[in-house]
């Protein structure tokens, strides 16, 4: 082999190598669908609640899946269940990847809403929801640390009241941050979007 071979040879892996490393240099994040919170990335408060089944609830135990957090009421007569039915249609989107991923719904009406009750109504979109409730003292703190506002309102129904609640759905990813956040009925395919690229 001659030297001048050999030279463009070398050459030639040279350029390639900074070609390669200048592209991952300025390699663009990944866009996301959803409303991104600021790097660094806030830790999730905690949420700690017991089950229907009498078990604890850690959010910090979700660690190595992410979670898609939800704030509602079992009496709701159209946010909530037009919700945890696109999120169901969000499972069903990503396929073998769902296991990968949680949907827990959390109470705002604790009043009306036992363990038993919301686990029941989350298990009736997917089995796999997690429903959670717990004293008025419990939740609040949980609401104030994630910004979440409710108001109870008088209503002529037989209801007799309605709770008026942020309507965001919440991204945990699998690091325990908040990373993302979707407005009432963003469509099905962002959401599925978004998490098949924080799953590659």
């Amino acid at each position: 082999m001659s030297k001048k071979i050999l030279w463009v040879g070398i050459v030639s892996l040279a350029v390639i190598a900074m070609a390669i490393s200048l592209a991952i240099l300025f390699a663009k994040p990944p866009s996301f669908n959803g409303t991104s919170y600021n790097e660094p990335y806030p830790t999730a408060p905690q949420i700690e609640l017991t089950k229907s089944n009498g078990e604890t609830f850690r959010l910090s135990d979700q660690k190595e899946k992410i979670v898609l957090l939800f704030f509602g009421y079992t009496s709701c007569p159209d946010v909530c269940p037009t919700t945890l039915a696109e999120l169901n249609q969000v499972m069903d989107g990503l396929g073998d990847k769902a296991d990968l991923v949680q949907v827990i719904f959390v109470s705002v009406d604790p009043e009306r809403d036992t363990p038993e009750k919301i686990q029941q109504y989350a298990g009736h979109f997917n089995q796999d929801f997690i429903g959670l409730s717990g004293s008025t003292d419990e939740l609040k703190t949980i609401w104030d640390s994630y910004g979440v506002f409710r108001e109870e309102v008088e209503s002529d129904s037989a209801l007799g009241y309605i709770v008026n609640h942020t309507a965001r759905t919440y991204l945990i990813d699998a690091d325990g941050n908040l990373r993302l956040s979707y407005g009432f009925q963003t469509p099905v395919e962002d959401i599925v979007s978004d998490l098949k690229t924080l799953l590659k």
